[in-house]
């Protein structure tokens, strides 16, 4: 979503604005254009983190009814895109707890998490769908974190911060879920070989 800034530290002018006010008054065509706006990519933000399709769909639907309801609260000091993504990744995450699969990420005792290499230069060339695929292969938390930070943009202070846990715990799941899904992408490619 294209946003423009009048100076690095005055708030975003949004150019659905004029759609935004409408559905504070409650206008249904406004909030029906806003919805086919910004589904999809909310749509795709939950799935990657819930690996599963009719759950994100569920997602998805309460975060905008949730949005269209709190509209009082947003402030436009971020695009209505990065407030509403905010809300979907929030809701995506509870919806992975309530499941209580997802594992607490405890913080790693006396272990330092290695600094970040390229882990993937290796798998650079590899085709999307081998990612794709291996992701879907990854627990819960790993796939959570990896989908955040890489796909989401958020940095692993922010990613502690949604998770109530330490940046630490966060660091270390992250090198752990990258180098994990590189054994996934090339145990695939191993076996492409062999068929």
């Amino acid at each position: 979503m294209f946003c423009k800034c009048k100076n690095l530290d005055t708030e975003y002018t949004d150019i659905h604005r004029d759609l935004i006010e409408l559905c504070r008054d409650g206008d249904r065509s406004a909030q029906l254009k806003i919805y086919r706006l910004y589904y999809k990519a909310m749509y795709n933000t939950s799935l990657r983190i819930l690996n599963n399709v009719a759950e994100a769909e569920d997602v998805m639907q309460e975060a905008f009814l949730d949005a269209f309801r709190n509209l009082g609260s947003f402030r436009a000091e971020v695009t209505f895109g990065a407030w509403l993504k905010k809300i979907v990744i929030h809701k995506s995450i509870s919806a992975v707890r309530k499941r209580k699969i997802f594992e607490p990420l405890e913080e790693a005792k006396g272990l330092i998490a290695e600094e970040e290499t390229e882990v993937f230069s290796e798998s650079r060339y590899c085709r999307i769908e081998q990612i794709r695929e291996a992701f879907i292969h990854l627990d819960e938390p790993s796939r959570i974190i990896l989908s955040l930070h890489l796909l989401e943009g958020y940095n692993h202070k922010e990613i502690a911060e949604i998770l109530g846990v330490t940046h630490n715990a966060i660091r270390t799941r992250y090198v752990r879920a990258k180098q994990r899904l590189l054994e996934i992408i090339n145990n695939s490619q191993v076996n492409l070989l062999k068929n």
